[in-house]
């Protein structure tokens, strides 16, 4: 009988089993956005939802320009499962530092 081994990752230097990854039941994204007016933040949103939408076009989000006060703004993104989530997140790093 084999024992319960956990290996570390060559490529990143750690070790950790998915279930720590991919939680079930957490399915919402959550996105800050930092523009000068309301159509930058607008445009900013749009680079999202695209983003969101070619990994599933179902997702939900509670974006909305009207509501906007301030120079920020505080998005959530509800995905279907939680993998559609982690995808989110690891592919909108790039639009987070443009």
């Amino acid at each position: 009988m084999k024992e319960n081994q956990t290996d570390a990752c060559d490529a990143c230097g750690v070790s950790a089993e998915i279930g720590y990854i991919i939680s079930e039941g957490d399915e919402v994204a959550e996105v800050t956005i930092h523009a000068d007016s309301v159509e930058a933040m607008q445009a900013r949103f749009e680079q999202y939802l695209s983003l969101a939408q070619s990994i599933n076009p179902a997702v939900k989000h509670d974006f909305n320009a009207e509501q906007i006060s301030g120079d920020s703004a505080h998005i959530k993104m509800q995905f279907e499962c939680s993998a559609e989530k982690l995808i989110f997140e690891l592919r909108s790093r790039g639009l987070n530092n443009a």
